[in-house]
């Protein structure tokens, strides 16, 4: 099995609904996003991915959310943009793109992140995701 991550960054302002705290106010982050690929065949070039591509089509993704109120989007009408819904929702829009996905990761501070999919449990997918 082969493995291969890139990294990505995006800045983002939103806000936590039904959360009593100061992160119910609308604040922002600079988001650090990585991304993983797994696969078992390699190709003519001994690569599982081209770098490049994969980068191309993450940051597709993440222009739906760079520089944007994460709450107006309509990804997000009505939801909490928590990291664990911005990762759920990268994820998914990615691995329209890229079939090889197996995790992405978003780190919202150096020591705060979310997974998807979480190990150990049922995947979720939002409709409107």
């Amino acid at each position: 099995m082969f493995e291969i991550k890139t990294q990505a960054f995006f800045a983002a302002a939103h806000h936590l609904l039904n959360y009593d705290g100061e992160c119910e106010n609308q604040h922002g982050h600079n988001w650090m996003v990585e991304v993983f690929v797994k696969g078992d065949t390699l190709d003519k070039s001994n690569i599982l991915m081209d770098y490049k591509v994969l980068k191309k089509e993450l940051k597709t993704v993440l222009d739906m959310l760079d520089h944007k109120d994460l709450n107006a989007l309509p990804e997000f009408k009505g939801e909490s943009p928590s990291s664990e819904m911005i990762s759920m929702f990268i994820y998914n829009k990615l691995k329209e793109r890229v079939v090889q996905l197996s995790k992405v990761t978003v780190w919202e501070t150096q020591t705060s992140r979310s997974e998807e999919p979480r190990l150990n449990s049922s995947h979720v997918a939002l409709s409107r995701m």
